[in-house]
């Protein structure tokens, strides 16, 4: 995997990724930036709420599941000092379908979190406390 950033000017930089995808990313005026684009540690998180979504959906699909929806609610908590890392993310993940039972939802969430979702596992790895939870909403 690879990808590259440019700087445009100020704070604003354009991310590629190795597929052929971009997208700005900026900091805020109090920081030199024009508030443009995500914040890099916002496209981490949005990289966690993405990597685990696609794995909750895969996971419900190839069971044969009518879902039709899947919404993640991303929270953070960041260290107060520089590095200001994450000390913990929490996922919500609302799930829409037909007929969910609660035992395939929380499979599908709990394989995520434990095997499948390298963004959350690797974060996980370094000491970011990541906790889940998920509700089911018909239809």
């Amino acid at each position: 995997m690879q990808a590259t950033v440019k700087w445009v000017d100020g704070r604003m930089f354009v991310g590629e990724s190795g597929s052929g995808h971009a997208v700005i990313m900026d900091g805020p005026p109090d920081h030199g930036g024009r508030n443009i684009g995500v914040r890099p540690m916002e496209m981490i998180l949005l990289g966690v709420g993405g990597c685990s979504s696609f794995d909750v959906i895969d996971i419900l699909q190839k069971g044969r599941h009518d879902v039709s929806g899947c919404v993640a609610e991303l929270s953070a908590e960041r260290a107060d000092s520089v590095p200001s890392v994450f000390t913990k993310i929490h996922l919500h993940f609302k799930v829409s379908g037909n007929q969910l039972s609660a035992s395939a939802v929380e499979r599908a969430v709990r394989l995520s979190a434990e095997k499948y979702c390298s963004a959350s596992i690797m974060l996980g790895n370094a000491g970011v406390e990541i906790s889940h939870d998920f509700e089911i909403l018909e239809g």
